[in-house]
Formats: structure tokens, sequence, C-alpha cells
């Protein structure tokens, strides 16, 4: 017996220029700010940056709301800048990296932090708590004209209150080598995001918190945590 199913429609991030950007994979760099590292309990050094995937169906809009998701009492927010990827390329340099850029966005890395820290202690992947359903809000994706991802203030406020604040300036691993590095194992294809890790102050949220994500020149993503999802 053949089984027929429907294809499931693609994923389409929101761009500045009214376009819609199909999304392919998504790529997350862990502990890639040296203060988040040390908050979570590691010593951080420039060996070669860690990453793990999450589905694209994860992603979700500027202004909607999440669903606090099943299986943890421990969900965590997390700010990123995120890349869009708009041409192909494999084993590329760091100076050839900038070329496969389509833009930049602000980007939420939601976290099952409880369910993580389990899998940490036992050495097991972390995908139950990274790769949930709703956990990669996305903002619109900018162009990458006359922009410059090296610098700026990335922070992140919960029902207004400040939660997170750093500068792109602190990350341990650049865009270009981020890029670079994830290119010596897949070949990098247009539609691929790359979330580029977060900083310092990662903490909890409840049903009903709003969560404002902004960096300098692309704005501010806002997302409100609902109920869980049946």
């Amino acid at each position: 017996m053949t089984l027929t199913f429907e294809p499931a429609p693609p994923v389409l991030a929101a761009t500045t220029t009214g376009d819609h950007f199909p999304v392919r994979r998504l790529f997350c760099i862990g502990r890639n700010y040296a203060a988040h590292a040390r908050e979570m309990g590691n010593d951080p050094d420039r060996e070669p940056p860690f990453f793990f995937t999450a589905w694209a169906e994860a992603v979700v809009p500027d202004g909607r709301v999440i669903a606090y998701p099943q299986a943890t009492a421990d969900y965590h927010y997390e700010a990123e800048l995120v890349v869009a990827i708009g041409a192909s390329g494999r084993n590329v340099t760091a100076e050839q990296a900038p070329a496969m850029i389509y833009g930049y966005a602000v980007g939420l890395d939601m976290t099952r932090r409880d369910v993580q820290a389990e899998a940490k202690d036992a050495g097991r992947p972390w995908d139950a708590a990274k790769n949930v359903e709703q956990s990669k809000p996305l903002g619109p994706i900018h162009p990458k004209a006359d922009l410059d991802p090296s610098t700026g203030t990335i922070a992140l406020t919960v029902n207004g209150a400040p939660r997170q604040t750093g500068e792109l300036s602190d990350m341990i691993w650049s865009v270009p080598e981020v890029i670079a590095h994830l290119s010596t194992f897949y070949r990098l294809q247009p539609g691929d995001l790359i979330y580029t890790g977060t900083p310092a102050g990662v903490g909890p949220v409840v049903e009903g918190d709003v969560i404002v994500a902004t960096i300098d020149g692309l704005g501010a993503l806002t997302v409100t945590v609902g109920p869980p999802a049946l």
C-alpha cells in the first residue's frame, strides 16, 4: 500500500521589503557570548563554536502569541541576532562568507531550561529543550545593505523590565567566522537561518508575559507568552 501525504506549506519569513523569505533550516550557535557562557556554568574560550539545529516550523513572526510548551516549568527567553543566508556555499572562508548573507533580523531562541539541564547532566542531545514548536520567533529580515552586524546593542525586556543587554561586538565568534565554520559541516543554502547566540541575562517567563527583543538598526521583535497548546 502506498501512502500519500499533502506536503506542508513552506514557512515564509517576512522581510522589510515586503517580500517573503522561504525558511529552509535553522542552525543555532551556543555559548557565543562569554558572559552568558559563564552564567550557564561554562568557562568560555575560543574553542570551535558548537551548534544545534531546529525545524523551520519553529519560526513564528513578530506580534504573535506563542504557546508555553508542555513538559517544562522553566521556559527561558534568549535574544539573538539572526543571519539569513541567500547564497549557497561549502567550505567558505570568513572573507568569503559575507557574500552569502541575504540579511539580518532579531530573533528569540526559547528554551525548556529544565529539560536542557537534565540533558546536559546525562550527556544527551538538547533536541527536546531547543527544537520546540513556536520557539524561534523572528522579526522582519532586513536586507544586508548598509547594515553592520559586528556592532550595536542587543537587548530584551519582559513586561517592560530590562532583562538582557549586550553588545554584538562581544560575540566570541563573528558572523563571518560562524558561517565559515558551519560551511565545513553542511553546504549552506538560501533559506537557512543562523541564530548567533545570546548575551547574559536569560531567565524564565510565564503565561501572559510580553517579551520585546531589540537590536540596533533592526528594530524590535515582540511576542506574548500564551497558554499551553493542546
